[in-house]
């Protein structure tokens, strides 16, 4: 996205080129008789068109609505710590280590300090997210709003700002468009030191996102005296993950009652609670369960059920048998 306004070279073209169709407001100018000179008109309708394309193409509403899910979906991820060797020199004939065996040689101490410097680091990215979109949406406004204006003269003296306006968005886009991916964290000491004989090479570490874990709500549905949750992850993982499940009553009314919680380790997508009360609320939650990896979570799931109420009890019994005499 390089929308490069001073390449636009508006005034040199040629004054044959076919012109554009007049809009209705441009119309209505023409017949109150406040058009401009010729050439300052035709660079008026010009300029216009190009701002247009620029908000149709880089700023569109559709493509805001995009990035604003997008946006969201990443405030609902968890970040993860990942540790890759560096690529070997050519010629190494020594194979890089496993993920999971330099796990095993990080330093404790170093490696937690390196996870508060993720999550510092995705908190960081996801404000910065939402500082960037929030000037992309404040940049349309305007724009639109400039475009939308029925008077072409204070259009035509304001383009200069209009251009650094221009350009200054599209930096920003640049800028957002980067940051959507999770980067590289910094090392200022080595996690691993080299051990005996054996040489650890060189390592790096980023930061990577997992899809949120979310409840599927249709298939989640509670009954008398337990419920039924299921949950699904957007993109499956290659290798089985395990989820921790919560559960709650709400607003319990005596001492026995607010023992109504729990937490379920599952190492599936699905589960059913038992020994739930009737005719009452519970609220439940689902996350991935905890790892040596995981160092951000700022979202997770949850989802609030009623279940239904028990048999209505019937009237008392009446006493059986013959009258007694008066």
């Amino acid at each position: 996205m390089d929308f490069q306004v001073t390449g636009l070279d508006l005034d040199k073209r040629k004054p044959d080129r076919p012109q554009c169709f007049l809009d209705q407001e441009e119309a209505e100018e023409a017949e109150d008789g406040q058009l401009l000179e010729p050439q300052a008109w035709r660079t008026y309708v010009e300029r216009r068109t190009a701002l247009r394309e620029f908000l149709t193409s880089e700023l569109s509403p559709q493509l805001l609505r995009r990035h604003h899910a997008r946006v969201e979906l990443l405030r609902r991820c968890s970040y993860h710590v990942e540790i890759l060797p560096k690529h070997l020199a050519l010629g190494d004939q020594n194979p890089p280590l496993l993920p999971h065996t330099v796990f095993q040689l990080v330093d404790p101490c170093k490696f937690q300090r390196m996870k508060k410097v993720g999550a510092a680091q995705a908190r960081i990215q996801l404000l910065l997210l939402g500082d960037l979109l929030e000037q992309l949406d404040r940049g349309r406004a305007t724009l639109d709003a400039l475009l939308e204006s029925p008077n072409p003269r204070p259009f035509l003296a304001g383009w200069a700002l209009v251009e650094q306006q221009l350009v200054g968005l599209s930096a920003v886009m640049d800028s957002f468009l980067a940051m959507m991916v999770p980067g590289r964290l910094h090392i200022k000491h080595r996690l691993v030191s080299d051990i005996g004989a054996t040489k650890v090479p060189h390592i790096r570490l980023l930061l990577s996102t997992k899809m949120p874990v979310m409840f599927d709500r249709k298939e989640s549905v509670a009954h008398q005296d337990w419920a039924t949750l299921r949950w699904f992850v957007t993109i499956q993982p290659a290798a089985p993950e395990q989820f921790e499940l919560r559960f709650k009553l709400l607003d319990p009314r005596t001492q026995q009652e607010c023992l109504q919680r729990g937490i379920v380790p599952v190492a599936a997508c699905s589960f059913d609670v038992h020994n739930l009360l009737p005719d009452r609320v519970y609220k439940f939650t689902v996350k991935r369960a905890e790892s040596y990896t995981l160092v951000y979570e700022p979202w997770q799931d949850s989802l609030t059920l009623h279940t239904r109420p028990g048999p209505p009890k019937g009237p008392a019994p009446s006493l059986l048998g013959k009258p007694g005499h008066p």
